[in-house]
């Protein structure tokens, strides 16, 4: 690869006059000098050292993200937005995959820490789990002491700004559609039971059946890892244990995907039998059939959201700021009343 100095020689100037032009200072330049210094980068194919640039100047361009995974839709999609606002101003991203595994999350920060990254985004939902919020904010405040800054989508404990999606009313949306065609046998496939996100969409449930004068017993929850495989084997587990179900509310859809594909494996009918709701609106929720009832997030927008947030100090520098993001109910034909 060619260097710096290969550069300077080829231009006929010296290696501080190259690194000047191809880092952006702001010392002028003639322009005459800066074509020729360019022409040479080019036809060298030179490429800047990412590590020297960082030394050089004080601007940051990295962003980190620390996702659950970004193989799961909902991260996909949520990444997606992050990366269109983030690519818009410059920035390069990072993507970290926590796996749930609070232990690597503290290893990212860490990480991005030291990599000087300009920003750090949570994306993945907040933990049941004090001793691990006390610590990750002791890091999170280090790397803020540095002017680095902070973002987190879901609800948190955790210091910086907050893009937060509003899981209870989505939880609460469901709950109401499903008691309203008349349901009163629910099944819920819940997600991690340590994750914030969880425990939101919960309580709106539950929310729902006190309002339609129904219960929500325990026994109808199971609890899944927000991934196809674990809704189908929650689905059976309800379905074994409650037989006389006519409904399950899965809270995501990836879930709810595994609950269709398990019901038709048993020859039970979506809707007639036992309709099926889900979360999020995935791209797939339109397209599996029956298509599905689902609760709609704006994904792309909270991504979106969390990137300008981070990159854009507020105006007062008064405290975090908290966006909330709406939930809406979406109907499709896996749901409907139950038999007579």
């Amino acid at each position: 690869m060619a260097t710096l100095a290969d550069v300077a020689h080829l231009a006929g100037v010296s290696p501080a006059t190259v690194s000047r032009i191809v880092n952006g200072s702001s010392k002028p330049v003639a322009e005459a000098l800066r074509l020729r210094v360019l022409a040479a980068v080019e036809e060298l194919q030179y490429v800047p050292n990412a590590h020297a640039q960082l030394l050089a100047r004080s601007h940051r361009s990295a962003i980190g993200v620390i996702v659950h995974d970004v193989s799961d839709p909902y991260f996909a999609e949520i990444t997606r937005g992050l990366q269109r606002v983030a690519t818009e101003s410059g920035r390069l991203v990072i993507i970290c995959n926590s796996y749930r595994q609070p232990e690597k999350e503290l290893e990212y920060v860490e990480l991005l820490r030291a990599q000087q990254a300009a920003a750090i985004i949570l994306a993945g939902s907040g933990y049941h789990d004090d001793a691990f919020t006390t610590t990750l904010n002791s890091k999170l405040r280090v790397y803020q002491a540095t002017g680095g800054r902070i973002a987190v989508i879901g609800r948190h404990e955790y210091v910086g700004d907050a893009v937060v999606p509003d899981n209870e009313t989505g939880g609460y949306l469901l709950g109401d559609e499903l008691y309203g065609l008349g349901h009163r046998r629910i099944g819920v496939i819940a997600g991690p039971k340590q994750l914030t996100t969880t425990t939101d969409r919960i309580v709106g449930l539950r929310r729902a059946a006190r309002d339609h004068q129904r219960q929500l017993p325990a026994r109808r929850i199971v609890y899944g890892d927000f991934d196809r495989a674990s809704g189908a084997a929650a689905a059976a587990a309800l379905l074994d244990a409650e037989p006389n179900l006519t409904a399950i509310a899965a809270l995501n859809d990836s879930m709810a995907v595994g609950v269709l594909a398990l019901l038709r494996s048993r020859g039970v009918a979506v809707p007639d039998e036992v309709s099926v709701v889900g979360f999020d609106d995935m791209p797939i929720a339109s397209d599996v059939t029956p298509a599905l009832t689902t609760v709609r997030l704006p994904l792309t927008e909270m991504g979106a959201r969390a990137v300008t947030l981070a990159l854009q100090p507020s105006a007062d520098g008064n405290g975090p700021r908290i966006e909330h993001m709406s939930a809406e109910l979406i109907r499709r034909e896996s749901s409907g009343p139950p038999r007579p």
